[in-house]
């Protein structure tokens, strides 16, 4: 069998694992086998992270919302079980940012939900 030389493919490997990991600091980015450690719990973390992002997204509007809802007299849960019994159809992200800019069709939003009640 004939000898199979590998420079190549490992070169381009390592450049390229070199290149994910540039920006990192010391011999995170200048030794290839520390570098290849910090690139895959890089990107380990980066997986986990994109899905924590939609949960943290999701308690941030559920506590804007039961903030703007507390301030017209009513919870979150009953908020939006006033929202389901009035056929609502608002999602949490839109609720949040009306409580922020809009807070006249909140509270028009909290008065239907209410009366549904």
């Amino acid at each position: 069998m004939t000898r199979v030389k590998r420079g190549n493919v490992a070169r381009k490997h390592r450049n390229k694992i070199l290149k994910l990991a540039s920006g990192f600091r010391g011999s995170h980015s200048k030794l290839f086998r520390i570098a290849n450690q910090q690139v895959m719990k890089a990107l380990r973390n980066a997986y986990r992270d994109r899905r924590k992002k939609k949960r943290d997204f999701r308690r941030l509007w559920i506590a804007r919302v039961n903030a703007a809802a507390r301030m017209h007299g009513t919870t979150y849960s009953r908020l939006i079980g006033g929202m389901k019994k009035a056929n609502i159809q608002l999602n949490r992200k839109m609720l949040a940012q009306m409580a922020i800019q809009d807070m006249a069709g909140f509270e028009q939003v909290v008065k239907l939900a209410m009366a549904a009640k």
